[in-house]
């Protein structure tokens, strides 16, 4: 299994190609967009020269990491010759039963077909195949060349070859693959999204401000970022898409997305993606800065 075809080259999708290219996998970057694809090189090219200047990477096995990245805009030419295919699209359930039945239809019989989806059902996901058996999950972290997690999804009908031969390929590509079953949210998710969710209701009812949550939380649980700085950087609107795929799967109200959430996604902030979230994110600022919205009066 040497040739892999990722799907989307945004934020998951680039760092995907970046850790298989940089393992010796040939890949093939796929977009609709020529643009999209110029910016997730960019991204890649920018990440490995940060491995470069820490040691840990020559400038000569960057070039090589890079020559082994192909573009495509076509999906059929990029998927054809690709043992497996890793979609990396937006969150959203259509989207994904669509590119699966393109995928069935383009990719060779014997390709193995991935999601990224960070909580949408394999099992559905691998209804819309003729091939149910090489559907799976392979649920990275972001950011993906940095956190060592694959949480690996088995659907119902995920053959156990299949399993063992993803968990073998995880395993190349420097990472700690760990197998759970289709259930809503996996275990990842399932845990993570009610935190952060609790956290903004926190917000929401004036227990604490923005900083005292992530303050508390990060000194006090030990956790590298608090909840709401987290969830800026999932991004707001995947969080929400997250919490109503529990909400719906589970019909549990605990799993119901805090109104503040669901406000501010439909006002356009989204977090790191659209500079406003919790905190001001500006380009290239390490500082953090509580949202005007949430600084105290």
């Amino acid at each position: 299994m040497k040739k892999v075809a990722v799907i989307g080259s945004g934020t998951m999708g680039n760092g995907i190609a970046h850790v298989f290219a940089q393992n010796g996998f040939q890949v093939s970057l796929i977009d609709i967009s020529e643009e999209a694809l110029n910016k997730a090189l960019a991204t890649i090219s920018r990440n490995l020269d940060r491995i470069v200047a820490k040691g840990n990477l020559t400038e000569e096995q960057k070039e090589q990491t890079l020559s082994h990245i192909a573009t495509y805009t076509d999906m059929r030419q990029g998927v054809q010759e690709a043992d497996l295919i890793v979609e990396a699209a937006t969150e959203n359930v259509d989207l994904k039963l669509k590119i699966f039945k393109d995928l069935d239809a383009f990719a060779k019989p014997e390709a193995i077909l991935a999601s990224n989806t960070s909580s949408i059902s394999i099992t559905k996901i691998a209804s819309v195949t003729s091939r149910p058996d090489k559907v799976i999950g392979m649920h990275f972290m972001n950011p993906v060349p940095v956190m060592k997690l694959v949480e690996i999804i088995q659907g119902y009908s995920t053959s156990d070859e299949v399993t063992s031969q993803i968990m073998d390929v995880s395993l190349q590509l420097g990472k700690v693959p760990t197998e759970c079953n289709d259930y809503p949210g996996f275990v990842a998710n399932r845990i993570l999204m009610p935190m952060i969710n609790e956290a903004i209701y926190s917000l929401y009812e004036g227990v604490a401000g923005v900083e005292e949550i992530d303050t508390i939380m990060k000194l006090g649980m030990a956790h590298p970022m608090g909840p709401l700085q987290l969830a800026d950087f999932i991004g707001l609107d995947v969080c929400l898409s997250i919490l109503n795929v529990l909400h719906d799967g589970f019909g549990n109200p605990k799993y119901a997305p805090c109104p503040l959430l669901v406000n501010m996604v439909q006002a356009g902030h989204k977090g790191v993606k659209t500079g406003q979230g919790f905190y001001t994110w500006t380009p290239g600022s390490k500082e953090l800065v509580v949202a005007d919205r949430f600084k105290k009066k």
